[in-house]
C-alpha cells in the first residue's frame, strides 16, 4: 500500500484540480474569487515558516469539497504552500486510511511534514457547518417517505446556496482549518 507521502507525490496542485472540475466549477471559482485570508493571521506565518504540504482527498461532484477547496487554496498561495490534490474515487486506499466516523467523506485534508508523516487531519466540514447539517438532515423524512427524495432535493440545493453566498461560512471552514492545524505547527520544529 502507497504512503501519504506517495500519494502526495502522484498527486497534482490543487489549482490543475479546480481548472480540471466537471462539476460545481463555476461555484467553487466563484468563492474562490470573493475569499480573502484574513489579513496579519500567525496562522499564515506559521505555516509560511512550517512548509508543510498538504495532501487533498477530493471529487469534484462533492459539495463540502467545492467550498471548502478555494479556501484551502487561498490559505496555501498566501502561505506559500505545495497543496495537491488526489481523487477519493481513484485510488480507495488512501481514503480509507482516513476515514470518517467510518464512511469515505470528503474533502479530507492532510497536514504532512517534511518526511510526509500526517502529522494532523481536517474535514470534511467545519465543526459547527457539520452540527447544522446533521441537524437539519435529522429532520428530513425517513428514507422510506414518498416525499424523502424530494425533500432531501431541496435540502442540497439550499445548502449549495448557502455554501455559495455566505462568506461567514467560508471564514468559519478557515477558522476551522486553523483551530485543527495551528498546535500541530506550534509543536514542531
Amino acid at each position: 500500500m502507497k504512503s501519504e507521502k506517495q500519494f502526495f507525490d502522484e498527486a497534482i496542485s490543487l489549482a490543475d484540480y479546480m481548472d480540471k472540475m466537471e462539476k460545481h466549477k463555476e461555484d467553487s471559482f466563484e468563492i474562490y474569487s470573493k475569499f480573502e485570508v484574513p489579513q496579519d493571521d500567525e496562522f499564515i506565518t506559521m505555516l509560511k515558516e512550517k512548509k508543510p504540504s498538504i495532501l487533498v482527498i477530493t471529487e469534484d461532484w462533492c459539495g463540502d469539497a467545492m467550498m471548502n477547496n478555494p479556501i484551502l487554496r487561498k490559505i496555501a498561495e498566501a502561505a506559500e504552500l505545495d497543496v495537491r490534490a488526489a481523487y477519493r474515487d481513484k485510488d480507495t486506499d488512501l481514503i480509507d486510511k482516513h476515514l470518517t466516523n467510518g464512511g469515505r467523506s470528503i474533502p479530507v485534508y492532510l497536514l504532512l511534514d517534511k518526511d510526509g508523516e500526517v502529522e494532523a487531519k481536517w474535514g470534511p466540514r467545519a465543526a459547527s457547518i457539520q452540527e447544522d447539517v446533521m441537524k437539519r438532515r435529522s429532520e428530513l423524512p425517513s428514507r422510506e417517505a414518498v416525499n424523502f427524495e424530494e425533500k432531501q432535493k431541496a435540502f442540497i440545493e439550499q445548502l449549495m446556496k448557502e455554501y455559495t453566498t455566505q462568506p461567514e461560512l467560508w471564514l468559519t471552514v478557515y477558522e476551522d482549518i486553523r483551530k485543527t492545524f495551528m498546535p500541530v505547527l506550534q509543536k514542531t520544529n
